[in-house]
């Protein structure tokens, strides 16, 4: 544990206490008073609204267009299921400047809408929401698809023999059993929804702001760290308690059930009523997945072809101070690096947390491995400059900023990956292989590593992904002249001119092909059947 604690302490915990410090200290004094100040005024109580309003209706709203997918992918067996279950996972890796750029190009102005039917919706909220609702589909497809798979439908064929309808089956013996996971995958896309920035910030315009782009704009446009320093406090208490609330609908959903194999509950669809059901399924994944991504793809061609992608590779002397081409290769190093620590911090704590021995702190600290997905970005990046700048950790001027602020998003993904396979690893293997005189170091090389080299694996793709399309740290660390693809999108967004949309779709759609066949290799490993994972 001490790797991963010092890790968290210097890197996470440090930067954010001390951006928080130095917004509430006002002439050497600190003022909490300044907290009640900054609540009651008027626009900051609206975007505090906002942000509550509209992650509670893209939740409902994730729900509500997922939950038959997820019962498709669960109960129905039909060509080409594995390749549709990656289509839909592809969204969930994708950076969230990805996802507001493929939205922008299908619903903003001169967009696909705009241009048939001269519909527009990025200057009103449908656009956020839709674009929520593509990037949390698959949290709801995985998470309740995954368990209804394993549930046993004799169950609810057993209700239906003793007289309830389908609907009442359903109700009384299928919802209350799926509750748990229900709640888990609402509280993740509440948690991802509630804290949403690149969405935002490239679909709300100046109409709409979440407290996580409010916070930016404090910070690097008002310069106002008070105020900032007291959004992030709010932010962190609603993270903390949506965390908190997870917990226990995870540990509900691992310990109320009795499951089956998934092998054996899917089947062909029977009867009009499934085949309908599956084919309107498959008509919202066209659309509201496979729609956006294509329309970028397209945008980026425009009328001239691959002029767009050829325009990448020279000099503007505006936004960039190298040719915007050289961001893909940032990107990768930097992701590269960042897996790096991610895999190894991560795989220290995983390990740490599987002793049956592990005392409450070490329990604890398996909740506080996941507030870096929640606490602001913004404030961890900002933290960065302002606390990472005196001996012995000067490191404000140094490339590796960008990587280990990447790496702090990845390691929960590392350690929720790694520690279902690590506890399921027997521990009289261990005991054994003590006894026989090996050392922890060659326990762990010779009895844990072999089965869990494929959930390494897998872990290093999603941090890799992650670390790849990071945005909200990123765009304070990375300098101007070794940019990120998320951040030379957003600068090119924000410039005018048909040539920067069109070299934004276009570093776009790299971002989504390189994510997308990071995505490919981690479904490879998940189904390989030879392996042990």
């Amino acid at each position: 544990m001490a790797v991963p604690v010092a890790f968290f302490a210097v890197f996470f915990a440090y930067p954010v206490a001390a951006i928080v410090a130095r917004g509430l200290d006002v002439d050497g004094a600190w003022r909490f008073g300044r907290i009640g100040d900054v609540l009651a005024q008027s626009d900051v109580r609206h975007v505090l609204w906002f942000t509550t309003w509209q992650a509670l209706a893209s939740t409902a709203l994730t729900l509500l267009i997922a939950l038959p997918g997820a019962y498709v992918f669960a109960r129905f067996d039909f060509p080409g299921k594995q390749i549709l279950r990656a289509v839909v996972t592809v969204p969930f890796v994708l950076p969230t400047v990805v996802v507001g750029t493929a939205f922008l190009a299908l619903v903003g102005r001169g967009g696909l809408l705009d241009e048939l039917w001269g519909v527009r919706l990025d200057t009103t909220v449908w656009a956020i929401l839709l674009a929520h609702v593509f990037f949390n589909y698959a949290v709801v497809v995985r998470t309740v698809g995954g368990l209804w798979a394993q549930l046993d439908p004799r169950q609810e064929e057993a209700a239906r023999m003793l007289g309830a309808s389908r609907l009442r089956a359903w109700r009384q013996v299928t919802l209350p059993a799926l509750a748990p996971a229900v709640a888990a995958a609402a509280l993740m896309v509440f948690l991802f929804t509630f804290t949403s920035f690149g969405v935002v910030q490239i679909l709300g315009g100046p109409t709409f702001s979440t407290l996580e782009v409010e916070i930016y704009r404090q910070t690097s446009q008002v310069f106002d760290l008070s105020t900032a320093a007291v959004l992030t406090l709010v932010q962190f208490a609603a993270v903390a308690a949506v965390l908190a609330v997870h917990a226990w609908t995870v540990r509900r959903r691992e310990s109320a059930l009795r499951l089956v194999d998934a092998a054996t509950t899917a089947r062909r669809p029977r009867g009009p009523g499934q085949w309908s059901l599956l084919a309107g399924v498959l008509a919202v994944i066209a659309v509201l997945l496979v729609l956006p991504p294509a329309v970028l793809v397209q945008r980026s061609l425009g009328a001239s072809g691959f002029g767009y992608y050829r325009a990448l590779t020279h000099e503007d002397g505006g936004a960039f101070l190298v040719p915007p081409i050289e961001a893909i290769g940032n990107s990768v190093q930097y992701a590269v690096v960042a897996t790096g620590i991610a895999v190894v911090i991560g795989a220290l704590a995983a390990t740490a947390l599987t002793r049956r021995d592990a005392g409450r702190f070490v329990r604890g600290f398996d909740a506080l491995l996941m507030l870096p997905l929640g606490v602001s970005a913004v404030t961890v990046g900002f933290g960065f400059l302002i606390a990472l700048d005196e001996p012995p950790l000067d490191l404000r001027s140094s490339w590796i900023l960008v990587p280990l602020a990447q790496a702090l998003v990845g390691v929960p993904f590392v350690v929720r990956t790694m520690l279902p396979v690590l506890r399921a690893v027997d521990g009289r293997l261990r005991e054994a292989a003590a006894v026989l005189g090996a050392s922890p170091w060659r326990v762990w090389r010779e009895v844990d590593l072999p089965m869990v080299r494929r959930a390494l694996l897998v872990a290093a793709g999603f941090a890799f992904a992650v670390s790849l399309g990071e945005f909200g740290a990123t765009v304070f660390l990375a300098r101007p002249d070794n940019p990120t693809l998320p951040v030379a999108v957003a600068r090119l967004l924000g410039r005018p001119g048909d040539m920067n949309y069109g070299q934004a779709m276009a570093l776009s759609t790299i971002l989504m092909l390189v994510c997308a066949v990071a995505l490919v290799v981690l479904e490879r490993l998940r189904t390989d059947r030879s392996g042990e994972f």
